[in-house]
């Protein structure tokens, strides 16, 4: 399913940089888990910073970055 919408510069600019922070609070989370040794929460937040880099790649072709 996809979904569209329609943003100014500025906007996707905004979503850029919140997933930014995102993808690193998840990154920080799988670095505290390994030091745990809790694999399955290493492969949960490490899943979700790749898709969030995914996004972002996107995000950033809309606006040239």
């Amino acid at each position: 399913m996809a979904i569209e919408l329609t943003l100014t510069e500025d906007e996707v600019e905004m979503l850029i940089d919140g997933l930014e922070v995102d993808m690193e609070g998840y990154v920080e989370a799988a670095k505290e888990a390994r030091g745990n040794n809790n694999r399955e929460d290493v492969a949960t937040f490490t899943e979700a910073a790749e898709r969030i880099a995914v996004m972002l790649k996107r995000l950033r072709a809309l606006v040239g970055e």
